[in-house]
């Protein structure tokens, strides 16, 4: 009986080996192109191109990193991304929930087929109604402003309200029933009840807007005309050229972009998976 017992613990620690060992090759697979990033940010030209190829600089140093800041103005553009995406996130969260608390929560005519008019709008590419777009921000005279990359945010995403309600349909309708026999009016059930329930959801709203928006090249591109505007993505453009790529300067800007989506994604990570998966879209 021992003996079974030993022979059972045995399997199941072998299984649990195998599942993690599994895991970790892919995680490290996955992590290949980070790390030969972060190497290449280290390497000076002629080591990027070094046949063979080696994998560790033949020096760490930080002169790409000095160079990075001075070439380009680092720090105003770094200054302008994060305009852009504090304002992003900001609209994101607050008009997402609000919508999508309509969406889930409250009754009014022709509601599920209004909902599904906005989930057929995610099929259209951004490039498409870009033209559109321009044409239409021209004649307000807000390209050249920031305004094209902010205003839009805070009307919502079809996405983004998709996952909100989809959680806040699974929030219990006796918590908001009880409210309402309070006297609570519906902003106030949305504000002091809803949203501090909320907080997986908005977190991964958030991180979303976070990454798409710093990483958005062509809206930046598209609205943005005066270069004292131009934001992190648009300084990669700028630092490549046809007679001379600066791949090292790239390969460093590369770190310094990927850092802080890292960076955010583990702090907020708990709040991002329970988000995820309670809105209905895992596996």
């Amino acid at each position: 009986m021992n003996k079974n017992k030993y022979f059972y613990k045995a399997g199941i620690f072998l299984q649990k080996f195998l599942i993690y060992f599994l895991l970790l090759s892919f995680a490290m697979l996955f992590l290949v192109p980070f790390f030969f990033l972060l190497m290449g940010s280290f390497k000076t030209t002629s080591e990027l191109f070094r046949v063979p190829s080696q994998w560790l600089p033949d020096r760490f140093h930080l002169d790409n990193y000095v160079e990075l800041f001075t070439t380009i103005p680092f720090f105003l553009y770094l200054k302008n991304t994060l305009i852009i995406v504090t304002f992003n996130m900001v609209g994101a969260v607050f008009s997402n929930s609000l919508i999508g608390y309509g969406f889930a929560r409250l009754r009014w005519p022709g509601r599920d087929k209004v909902f599904m008019l906005v989930l057929v709008t995610m099929i259209l590419p951004y490039q498409v109604t870009l033209i559109p777009l321009y044409l239409l921000f021209t004649k307000m005279k807000w390209v050249g402003t920031f305004l094209p990359l902010i205003v839009p945010c805070f009307f919502g995403n079809a996405f983004y309200i998709f996952l909100m309600r989809q959680f806040l349909i699974g929030i219990p309708k006796e918590i908001t029933e009880s409210a309402h026999i309070d006297g609570a009016s519906e902003f106030r059930i949305f504000w002091n009840l809803i949203l501090p329930i909320s907080k997986p959801v908005l977190a991964s709203v958030a991180i979303m807007a976070f990454v798409r928006s710093w990483n958005d090249f062509l809206g930046p591109l598209v609205f943005l005309g005066d270069d004292k505007l131009y934001t992190l993505s648009l300084a990669a453009s700028m630092l490549k050229s046809k007679l001379d790529p600066n791949w090292d300067m790239l390969l460093t800007l590369g770190v310094v972009m990927v850092l802080p989506v890292l960076f955010l994604f583990f702090i907020l990570q708990k709040y991002f998976i329970q988000g995820i998966s309670m809105s209905g879209i895992k596996g």
